[in-house]
């Protein structure tokens, strides 16, 4: 069971903005700047309050992103920017949802923090007990009803939501675990790189024989890293290769505690009945829906409540489709709406 540190809490509202109309007898809807603390490191995210009568306590969400160094608004350092958590949050806004996003360590405002100078201790546990200070400063605010809360996490931010699911108090009303990590890490790699060989074989790129030894050396790879043994690469492709050797070294603490998770062991810790989505889309090759089934059958005996296991034609990993390629795509709003307007 990961431990989890007390983080002390507080908010503080920074930045104001509101519609150019506001409904008469509502207070409109805004975007905070939140600040609190975990593990000694200053984190920075955002609140939004949707528009909403002045005293009411509102259902609210915490939003957890994906792996790597992804932002508060679901986005990587370089390159695309998906805005992932952002849409999420105006998705759920318009249920009547509090939501609050954070940048996790190493990204945005709140950087490597505490670990800046010793980022090889930094390890998943405690990006975890970094989501559950999270969870506990949306918990605070005064604008959510703490009974009503929610844990939203797409890929890896899932796996943290499920860990988070069945320890925090008080419990949350429901999870959404979207594009879920739902086996352990290393297997969903060997699981995703074989996928690539097996595409390269078909392309003419590697022979059958060659194939099967590229597979072999991979599994090779994933033993040594468990049994903390230097990996061999010369067996596999430059890319390949350098894949694993970014597991080792300064990495080698986060590897290991994120492989150590099986995220069907976790669902038992749930409180029975608690309502939780499960997605998965047809056109995701990090995470195909057959990673998720273990996960679906361990929900189903720890009692949880629907929706869960939903599946999402054509939608990809960043829950979008070929109509909808920047936004998200129309079948992920839906479940969406079958976890919260329950």
């Amino acid at each position: 069971m990961i431990r989890h540190l007390v983080a002390a809490v507080m908010a503080l509202a920074v930045v104001t903005v509101t519609p150019a109309e506001a409904t008469p007898g509502l207070i409109p809807a805004t975007d905070r700047e939140i600040v609190f603390t975990a593990d000694g490191t200053t984190v920075y995210g955002t609140l939004h309050v949707p528009e909403h009568r002045a005293g009411e306590r509102l259902r609210a969400a915490l939003l957890l992103p994906g792996s790597g160094p992804t932002d508060r608004d679901g986005n990587p350092p370089a390159g695309s920017s998906p805005d992932t958590l952002a849409q999420l949050a105006d998705a759920l806004a318009g249920d009547g949802t509090v939501t609050l996003r954070f940048d996790k360590y190493g990204t945005g405002r709140t950087g490597l923090g505490a670990y800046q100078d010793r980022p090889e201790e930094l390890d998943y546990p405690a990006f975890v007990r970094q989501a559950q200070a999270a969870y506990e400063s949306l918990r605070d605010q005064p604008e959510t009803n703490p009974h009503r809360l929610l844990i939203v996490g797409h890929s890896e931010g899932a796996m943290t939501g499920l860990l988070l699911g069945g320890t925090v108090r008080p419990r949350p009303a429901g999870l959404a675990l979207l594009q879920p990590q739902a086996i352990r890490m290393l297997d969903l790699v060997a699981l995703q790189l074989k996928d690539q060989v097996a595409e390269a074989t078909r392309q003419g790129q590697f022979t059958p024989e060659q194939q099967r030894a590229v597979n072999a050396a991979i599994d090779a790879a994933v033993i040594a890293l468990r049994e903390h043994r230097p990996v061999e690469t010369t067996g596999l492709p430059a890319a390949i290769a350098q894949l694993f050797e970014s597991f080792q070294g300064p990495n080698a603490r986060f590897v290991e505690s994120d492989d150590a998770v099986y995220p069907p062991d976790a669902a038992a810790a749930l409180r029975p009945g608690t309502r939780v989505l499960l997605t998965c889309g047809t056109n995701d090759v990090q995470v195909p829906c057959a990673t998720t089934d273990a996960l679906t059958t361990a929900l189903r005996h720890a009692r949880a409540g629907g929706p869960g296991r939903v599946v999402l034609p054509g939608v990809d990993h960043l829950m979008r489709d070929a109509d909808h390629p920047d936004t998200l795509a129309p079948p992920v709003l839906d479940a969406l709406r079958r976890l919260t307007r329950h």
